[in-house]
């Protein structure tokens, strides 16, 4: 191929194409093109070298190299410049770099091994790769028998984010680290085992067959820059991934709306809360762009965007009025629904938390939004609605990446698994939490994105694996005749929200038995047999420390 070229090839469109096709049909006699690995150096390196010779602006050529391989992306860069080659397939992506002068580059370099760990061996500990931190995840960590097996975890956040407080740090009632536990703490085999490790990083694919999964370090957020790849090889895969805030397609959503699952939502959200108090009481401020500023929307009325409204009008009550005195009567909550308001919860309640959040000057609006600009929101009947801040909380669907995945998917677009959390189209890949949910011909129904199916499922898993560990199947390949046991069942233990004012909803209706044994309340608007609703007085923290003990 080299020797093609250096003998006077043309710049052509017609002899660009035939390259191609000699390029594309040497790499398919290869065989490489279809597993994701590096074609043969020595075509790549002297095609850019002779060409660099005859013309050093070798721009005017290199992107009709993008058309050679289709579904491949090429990179090149200018000479004495690393030159990286993305290989995109449906088991990882491959990446192959090229160093060094002239010379080395003619007679070809052979593609670096990506560092990370390899596979354990005979008289090892088999190991546990663990994707996530999420309540299935962390839940997971905590019940595995370190004894047994060796554990990695991979996730781009070192900490467990306790969801159900989350949206009272946005107002100050409580600290931000108050809702984050470390995952070392949760698991302390991960910073004291000498084989167990936790990696701040993104997987960015898998490779079943050799069951290994690829990653890349995290470089957002302040940290730095260079990212840089590494593999880790598996016995046992768990990916608790979790998923992504719904937006459906709505334009504008991302560049201007605040979501709340994560520590570094809420931060933002009380930053931009506090910056529009303090900027609305300067000089020359209009009526309009105070009402504006101070006009806080939520989009969603589920739990957690009922939730977040309630402190908010609990802020409002408590602090802006003390603090804030001039600008007191400009801020206002506006809360955002398609439908109806807590629509998993018993009638009664529903009614109950209406008449609590107009109480507490929550405005309550029926409509779908359509568009989210800069300063307002367009719902679809045409009204306009300026805000200040704008939280987004309509659920989650999967993620980018749990979509990339050429694993089976359940309805809705997760990871399909069966009735022992497995993904049954490769050996010892098990899928649990919000990113997974069970295929069609279990004849189960895929469960909601709740943190108590999360965690029952990280329980569930974890004395699943440490049994199947106990009988010498804890290494790639070794549990397909091994005992599973008991299949996951869910058994829902109620729903809860808190509405402000120290005031919750408990819906009991499936735990009559588990409310009554708690007293966490007097029945209310109950219907069918076993249903226990229920209105909480309690202190919202000491009602959440009930619901989670129990969990």
């Amino acid at each position: 191929m080299a020797r093609l070229l250096k003998t006077g090839l043309r710049q052509s469109l017609d002899t660009y194409s035939g390259l191609g096709r000699v390029i594309g049909n040497s790499i398919q006699q290869s065989g490489t093109c279809c597993t994701g690995s590096s074609f043969s150096d020595r075509y790549l390196s002297s095609l850019v070298h002779s060409r660099e010779r005859k013309n050093p602006n070798t721009q005017l050529w290199r992107p009709n190299l993008n058309g050679f391989l289709a579904g491949d992306q090429i990179n090149l860069g200018r000479r004495e410049i690393s030159t990286t080659i993305h290989f995109q397939s449906s088991s990882a992506e491959r990446v192959v770099e090229y160093h060094g002068e002239e010379d080395e580059r003619d007679t070809g370099v052979e593609k670096k091994k990506l560092p990370g760990l390899d596979p354990t061996k005979p008289g090892e500990k088999p190991r546990i790769v663990v994707l996530g931190t999420g309540w299935a995840g962390c839940r997971f960590l905590k019940g595995v028998d370190t004894k047994i097996y060796d554990v990695v975890c991979i996730s781009p956040r070192n900490h467990m984010v306790f969801t159900p407080l989350l949206a009272s740090t946005c107002v100050g009632t409580l600290e931000f680290r108050s809702v984050a536990e470390p995952v070392n703490r949760i698991q302390s085999a991960l910073s004291k085992s000498p084989n167990s490790y936790f990696y701040l990083a993104r997987c960015t694919g898998l490779d079943t067959d050799k069951h290994e999964v690829h990653c890349e370090t995290v470089c957002d957020n302040g940290l730095p820059n260079n990212a840089y790849r590494f593999r880790v090889a598996y016995d046992k895969l768990v990916i608790g991934a979790g998923a992504e805030p719904l937006t459906f397609n709505v334009n504008g959503v991302y560049e201007h709306a605040f979501f709340l699952r994560e520590v570094h939502h809420a931060q933002e959200i009380r930053k931009r809360l506090l910056l529009n108090l303090m900027l609305s009481e300067n000089p020359g401020v209009s009526e309009d762009e105070k009402k504006r500023l101070l006009h806080c929307v939520v989009v969603g009325g589920g739990p957690t965007g009922v939730e977040f409204s309630g402190e908010l009008s609990d802020f409002i009550m408590r602090d802006v009025k003390d603090r804030f005195s001039h600008v007191k009567d400009y801020i206002h909550v506006t809360l955002i629904e398609a439908n109806e308001i807590l629509s998993s919860f018993d009638v009664g309640l529903r009614q109950y938390a209406i008449r609590h959040l107009t109480k507490s000057g929550v405005h309550l609006l029926r409509g779908i939004v359509k568009d989210v600009q800069p300063k307002k929101i367009i719902l679809n009947d045409g009204t306009e609605v300026p805000y200040g801040l704008l939280v987004w909380s309509t659920g989650v669907g999967p993620s980018s990446f749990i979509k990339s995945l050429d694993l089976p998917k359940a309805p809705g677009g997760r990871i399909g698994v069966d009735e022992w959390l497995r993904v049954p189209s490769v050996d010892d890949v098990y899928a649990l939490g919000d990113c997974a949910g069970f295929l069609e011909h279990t004849g189960k129904q895929t469960l909601p994105a709740l943190a108590q199916v999360a965690e029952r499922e990280g329980k569930y898993l974890a004395a699943l694996l440490n049994n199947i560990g106990k009988q010498n199947g804890g290494k790639a390949f070794c549990a397909r005749k091994v005992s599973m046991g008991d299949p996951f069942v869910y058994k829902h233990l109620g729903s809860m929200a808190s509405v402000g004012r120290y005031k919750a909803l408990v819906d009991l209706r499936q735990s009559k038995s588990w409310a009554r044994d708690r007293g966490l309340g007097r029945p209310y608007g109950g219907q069918g047999q076993g249903s226990s609703p229920a209105i909480a007085t309690l202190p919202v923290n000491h009602l959440v420390a009930h619901y989670v003990y129990q969990i």
